[in-house]
């Protein structure tokens, strides 16, 4: 197995020890993005859930482009929300206008007690490269 570990320059910097994205075989799996602003992590969140969401959003587009991704390439997602019943509705109005109707990842939604840094949302894909773009012997 070769593995290309991603770090996308203007995605925000790590909270943790982790890659902006690993890609194996065409299949690019996107760390969870938080709604920062630009790289530091220490900057204020935008405030509400759908402009975090926006920004998460944001912040998944900067990634997948470093990897020469776009949103038409997601196949699935998982979205943790802390406050599900309140922020469930406004994520998923802003969470759906970067997808194509009739044309939205698979998904997961979970409820969670907290998420690094305070964040309200998080939001993790994995995309697959077009067939023509994997390396031979990539499945």
């Amino acid at each position: 197995m070769n593995a290309i570990f991603h770090m996308i320059a203007g995605a925000p910097n790590p909270v943790a020890p982790f890659s902006h994205a690993v890609e194996s075989d065409g299949w690019v799996f996107v760390t969870g993005q938080m709604p920062f602003v630009g790289t530091s992590i220490n900057t204020p969140y935008p405030q509400g859930i759908e402009a975090q969401t926006h920004q998460v959003m944001k912040n998944l587009g900067t990634v997948l482009a470093g990897c020469g991704l776009g949103f038409e390439h997601v196949l699935s997602a998982r979205v943790f929300l802390t406050d599900f019943e309140n922020d469930y509705p406004a994520m998923n109005t802003a969470y759906a206008s970067y997808f194509t109707p009739g044309r939205y990842p698979a998904r997961t939604c979970i409820g969670v007690t907290a998420l690094a840094k305070g964040a309200r949302v998080e939001i993790d894909f994995v995309a697959r490269r077009p067939f023509a773009e994997v390396e031979p012997g990539g499945a």
